[in-house]
């Protein structure tokens, strides 16, 4: 099943936007190539203007620099989970299954959704596993915090921690729950690919299902709400 999406970012991440050109669109498509292939310190502009023989001046007329389009990269992928999430508990009541569909929406957001030909989900979210956080681990995070460049994330996590909150409305650590499942489901991933003795999912063909296994008892657990 394939359907339609778009999503408003923050402006202050974009000079132009990327989603309402044919430009724009082959630079968001290669570069998540790009930096999937290279990583986001060896991915420049020049290398991206290469890929799609266009002009660096070109690039730049769209991000002011790489960091921007990481973040650009980073928040479309979490409006995508919010999605996701949104889509997956629309007609479900039942508090616990709905914290268990958000947690499947988290691990499998790798969907990909035919009709947006230049996003691939799948390489985006292995960006997101293992560049993600440079887009908020810098110097400068609490300047770009002020102009809400984050605030995608955020909002993804206050929506989770609703959920979370329906589950056990006293719960007095919704909000730290909510990002730590985004984080452990992107860190257990890395982990089993590149540095296996930090995690005890190692199936790389069952790690999906490891990992929803792992993060619902977690939040199960914590939360005191019996299976």
């Amino acid at each position: 099943m394939s359907f339609t999406v778009s999503f408003n970012l923050n402006e202050k991440m974009y000079l132009k936007n990327p989603q309402e050109t044919e430009v724009g669109h082959r630079i968001l498509e290669n570069s998540i190539i790009l930096i999937d292939k290279l990583g986001f310190e060896a991915f420049t502009f020049r290398k991206l203007a290469m890929q799609i023989n266009t002009t660096e001046a070109s690039v730049y007329r769209y991000f002011e620099n790489k960091h921007k389009l990481l973040v650009y990269l980073v928040s479309w992928y979490w409006e995508w989970v919010h999605y996701l999430i949104e889509i997956g508990i629309m007609n479900v009541r039942e508090p616990k299954k709905r914290l268990e569909i958000a947690i499947d929406s988290i691990i499998n957001a790798s969907y990909e959704n035919q009709t947006i030909s230049y996003i691939n989900e799948s390489i985006l979210q292995r960006i997101v596993i293992a560049e993600g956080s440079k887009a908020y681990h810098t110097k400068e995070v609490d300047q770009e915090n002020k102009v809400q460049l984050f605030s995608s994330y955020k909002e993804l996590v206050i929506f989770l921690s609703g959920i979370i909150l329906e589950v056990k409305s006293d719960f007095p650590y919704p909000t730290s729950l909510a990002s730590n499942l985004f984080e452990m489901a992107n860190n257990q991933i890395y982990f089993a690919h590149h540095l296996p003795r930090l995690t005890d999912i190692k199936d790389r063909d069952s790690q999906h299902s490891e990992l929803k296994k792992l993060l619902e008892f977690y939040a199960l657990k914590l939360l005191d709400v019996s299976e």
